[in-house]
């Protein structure tokens, strides 16, 4: 196959496209540069899509013998990616930076040009894997390597996504062969750092970072019963689940921490509590996709047996799911997620996303996380 390998400059992408050119494939690499200003240098493990990042893609491509080219998506990821970032803390909702880059990117915007040039696949050093059912429909599944699993970030993915998606790690036992395997490659990558951290915010200060993007102002913080006990600079500068920072200035009658249970834009105000009413019971998702062919379930409006992730490296809990149509003039349908056991700090505009045994159901923004207990208050 003509296979386009995304070159994000790391060791992971590096193996990936060498995997590739081994199987045999026609293999060109690509490297996104996704910032106008990137930064010449990393600091350690933070930041990715640094000018060092790109000339390490380049001598991975130039080691395994393969045409590099650099292309521009920097304003495609500005707009999708980091307005979108910014516009959702805006709205009091706690969105993930990371979907919205595969989503729209990595998995769009670069796959769509792919093909209009041609290439069969796209190459990336993503832990996880595609496996074709007996009809040859292809349905997206964790990795061998759980601990480095990263289906949940691929959730995004549509039925037509996964058939020109290619991941070459995703039998890799561990990191460490793949560190191992660079090594033996002749790839300077070998040993580089992972990334981690959101890319566009390297230095890790995002209540910093948003405070010069989004308006603050003050307003009160309530408790569980709506009485004010301390204010706040502004409410975009807070995340649900948050203990510290709230200075609070009325103490909880049993004298015990309190965390932020909701953020209310429209009434500028921070809703705290105690961390048991942290828990969530149910979970309703908006901008509803699944990762290949639907499963019976969906299409006849039944409910489903599942087990419910919230976070890129969150244990996933078992779950009942089903999906209800529309209604008030609500676009697109809804998916409810009924938790059997309970999770702490669930925040609207985090993903959910399911699975069945080792397979990736689908995904769905969090438009409202609900706990039982707090709402029989």
């Amino acid at each position: 196959m003509r296979v386009l390998a995304a070159m994000s400059g790391g060791v992971d992408s590096a193996v990936a496209a060498a995997r590739a050119v081994e199987a045999g494939h026609d293999v060109v690499g690509v490297h996104l540069a996704l910032s106008r200003m990137p930064g010449t240098l990393r600091t350690g493990s933070r930041g990715c899509c640094t000018i060092e990042d790109s000339r390490d893609a380049w001598r991975a491509c130039d080691v395994l013998g393969i045409p590099y080219y650099v292309w521009d998506f920097s304003e495609r990821f500005k707009e999708d990616v980091v307005q979108d970032f910014i516009d959702e803390y805006a709205a009091g909702r706690t969105p993930n930076p990371c979907m919205r880059c595969n989503e729209r990117i990595k998995f769009a915007a670069l796959l769509e040009k792919a093909i209009a040039l041609g290439f069969d696949a796209v190459c990336t050093g993503h832990y996880a894997k595609v496996i074709e059912d007996s009809d040859g429909n292809r349905e997206l599944h964790r990795a061998a390597d759980w601990a480095k699993d990263q289906s949940y970030v691929l959730g995004v993915l549509t039925h037509e996504q996964l058939k020109h998606s290619m991941f070459p790690l995703a039998d890799t036992p561990s990191k460490a062969e793949v560190r191992a395997e660079a090594e033996r490659r002749g790839l300077s990558v070998a040993n580089k750092p992972d990334s981690h951290d959101i890319c566009f915010i390297p230095d890790g200060d995002t209540a910093g970072w948003l405070a010069e993007k989004i308006d603050m102002t003050s307003g009160d913080i309530v408790d569980e019963t709506g009485a004010k006990v301390g204010e706040h600079p502004g409410a975009n500068a807070f995340t649900v689940g948050q203990r510290r920072g709230l200075k609070l200035g009325t103490p909880a009658a049993d004298g015990k921490p309190r965390f932020v249970l909701e953020i209310r834009p429209k009434e500028n105000k921070v809703v705290v509590g105690p961390e048991a009413l942290l828990a969530i019971d149910e979970i309703r998702g908006i901008k509803v996709s699944w990762a290949g062919l639907p499963i019976a379930e969906v299409e006849t409006g039944t409910e489903f047996d599942c087990h419910a992730q919230v976070r890129a490296h969150g244990d996933p809990v078992p779950a009942t799911a089903w999906v209800e149509s529309a209604t008030d003039g609500a676009a697109g349908n809804q998916l409810v997620v009924r938790l059997a056991t309970p999770l702490r700090g669930v925040a609207p505009g985090q993903t959910v996303v399911l699975y069945q045994g080792s397979r990736v159901l689908g995904q769905a923004t969090i438009d409202a996380a609900r706990s039982l207990q707090r709402a029989a208050l």
